[in-house]
């Protein structure tokens, strides 16, 4: 069976491999896979993402995203869906979006909804939608605990990242925080524990045109630069693995229940430890003294950057390949793909990613 499958972004973002938000990362590694499989993509995403399949492009967004932008934006989308709908009749929608309620197609057609964001982001209802043959599923454990129990709930796909590494690179003397600048991200802790350690911090991200996310980073993260900690923005992803893997850690301490990190599966994946906070499901990600340090504040973080000589990047590789593998997590969802674009089916073996696991659906 050959998947026509339509994925529709988060209208506020553009998709690609270097793209800030995890959903976009993971949309991105999706279409990729699906295209790589001989299945046909369509992604519907704002003007400059990059996919493999065919891109539907929607109207970028570069001011302020007040409630009358989105109300705009949102019947934009929901224009753009079911023209897209019309033309390429897919059998399968996946939508990522956080908002992805507003742009819901009314038809019956089988659709996959990711909450790749803490529960608590998105309004409770949506857990008794009417709408047949939608279903909503989380990317962690820790996540999935947090959802009501019932039949559109399917069981979590934790997400993958690339595997490049055979062995560790060697390191430099500095600490690298790369995320959204938001209040709840609180990178501004990063800079601080690294300066309280005395040790240098590259902090790489985006700040995107919320005033309270502008009103932060101008007000407390700004602040804290000085010639040993910097902000170099956005990176591409290129210049992402050269920061992760040459820095002496990755420095985590989201306020957010986090339903995963991307990023430090990715700095695992460069035998780079992880000192994270306890937020959502990042204890599951980071083995405590073994491959990074869960901590409180910033005055744990910058008590666990004097520790890192404990540790062995080889054990950060290997959790990496062991739990982490984009391969994994793509077969999951093309595994899924199948069972709810045509639940009678069973896919032929040449059609799959990797090995075929169907236990869990």
């Amino acid at each position: 069976m050959n998947l026509r499958v339509l994925s529709i972004a988060y209208p506020f973002s553009t998709v690609g491999s270097d793209s800030v938000g995890g959903a976009e990362q993971i949309l991105y590694r999706l279409d990729e896979a699906l295209v790589r499989s001989g299945h046909k993509s369509f992604v519907v995403a704002p003007a400059g993402s990059r996919v493999a399949g065919v891109l539907i492009r929607t109207p970028s967004t570069s001011c302020e995203i007040t409630p009358r932008v989105r109300a705009r934006t949102h019947a934009q989308l929901r224009a753009v869906v079911k023209e897209a709908i019309n033309k390429f009749d897919p059998n399968l929608i996946h939508m990522h979006g956080v908002d992805f309620y507003e742009y819901l197609p009314p038809e019956n057609r089988p659709v996959l909804v990711t909450l790749h964001l803490p529960v608590s982001f998105y309004p409770s209802w949506i857990f008794q939608l009417s709408r047949a043959r939608t279903y909503l599923h989380g990317v962690s454990d820790s996540q999935n605990r947090t959802c009501p129990q019932n039949t559109r709930i399917l069981p979590p796909i934790a997400n993958g990242v690339p595997l490049l590494l055979e062995r560790p690179a060697p390191k430099s003397d500095y600490a690298v925080c790369l995320s959204r600048i938001a209040p709840e991200k609180n990178v501004h802790t990063a800079l601080a524990a690294a300066r309280k350690a005395g040790v240098p911090c590259i902090l790489a991200g985006k700040v995107f045109p919320y005033r309270e996310h502008e009103e932060y980073f101008a007000s407390q993260v700004e602040p804290l630069f000085d010639q040993a900690r910097r902000f170099v923005g956005a990176v591409d992803e290129p210049s992402k693995w050269r920061l992760l893997q040459a820095a002496r850690c990755l420095l985590q301490p989201s306020l957010a229940a986090e339903t995963s990190s991307l990023v430090a599966m990715e700095a695992l994946a460069c035998g780079t430890p992880v000192i994270a906070f306890r937020s959502g499901a990042l204890p599951e990600i980071v083995e405590d003294r073994k491959t990074g340090f869960i901590v409180q504040s910033a005055d744990e973080m910058a008590a666990a950057i004097s520790k890192l000589d404990r540790l062995d990047a080889e054990d950060c590789l290997q959790a990496a390949r062991s739990r982490f593998s984009l391969d994994r997590m793509t077969r999951d969802y093309l595994q899924l793909y199948y069972k709810l674009a045509n639940p009678t089916a069973r896919p032929k073996q040449n059609q799959l990613v990797l090995r075929s696991t169907m236990d869990r659906y």
